[in-house]
């Protein structure tokens, strides 16, 4: 099921729907850095003051520089880890066009999605964001420590937290918008082992540079064959005498 749906993926990539949701991700994640790092570069001067002084020193004017410029270090790092959960995020407020042009290719018998309302996605989100960024600080910190025990579970830690979190989002988004919230959540609990197995092959690109931007949409596309499939397969067992 996840190899099939996954190389199904990957052929689709070429959609005009899929480069258009990469474009806005892309671009509102690279804007969204940007403010945030005028918003600290403003705090950081406020802080500091024009007239800054250090005790036993005296006016020093130097010192309002060198905040600037170790704000611009600490963005460039916080960047780094930060990237791929805010782009995922905010990517996945357009994952629903990834979903229909999967469905309009390969499933076109079906009828028409019942929209996820507007609020219920920009609170779906928020929501997946602050999920996503503690997330990934926790696993940060948890990785650096074991580094130094046993260097490999730096990898087993990012990848699985990010895997169990992008199986849960993905496969609720692809789900939600045809069975609704409740049906959803039944048949994540039902493919929890396979939706958490998909989920980290998806994190497991998250380490590649650029490549992890293409994660929200391989992702997106991903799990909705993966949900046609769990919901298939489950219609059989419903109708099936002997179940």
């Amino acid at each position: 099921m996840i190899l099939n749906a996954f190389f199904l993926a990957l052929g689709q990539l070429g959609d005009p729907r899929f480069r258009r949701v990469l474009l806005l991700g892309v671009g509102l994640t690279i804007a969204l850095l940007i403010a945030s790092y005028v918003g600290v570069l403003w705090l950081v001067r406020w802080l500091v003051g024009e007239d800054a002084s250090l005790p036993f020193i005296g006016p020093v004017g130097w010192l309002n520089d060198l905040a600037g410029w170790s704000s611009v270090g600490l963005m460039l790092v916080l960047s780094v880890f930060l990237m791929m959960p805010v782009a995922s995020a905010i990517t996945s407020l357009f994952l629903d066009e990834v979903a229909q042009a999967v469905e309009d290719r390969h499933y076109p018998a079906l009828p028409p999605a019942k929209p996820v309302p507007l609020v219920d996605q920009v609170l779906d989100t928020i929501g997946f964001l602050g999920v996503l960024i503690v997330a990934n600080i926790i696993a940060l910190m948890l990785a650096t420590v074991l580094f130094f025990f046993f260097p490999p579970a730096w990898a087993a830690v990012f990848w699985g937290l990010n895997g169990f979190l992008l199986g849960r989002e993905y496969f609720t988004l692809a789900a939600i918008r045809r069975v609704g919230r409740a049906e959803a959540k039944r048949l994540r609990a039902r493919y929890a082992g396979t939706i958490w197995l998909a989920g980290t092959v998806m994190a497991i690109p998250l380490s590649v540079p650029l490549l992890n931007l293409l994660i929200p949409i391989i992702g997106a596309a991903t799990f909705t064959h993966i949900f046609h499939a769990a919901e298939a397969r489950m219609v059989a067992v419903r109708s099936d005498p002997s179940g």
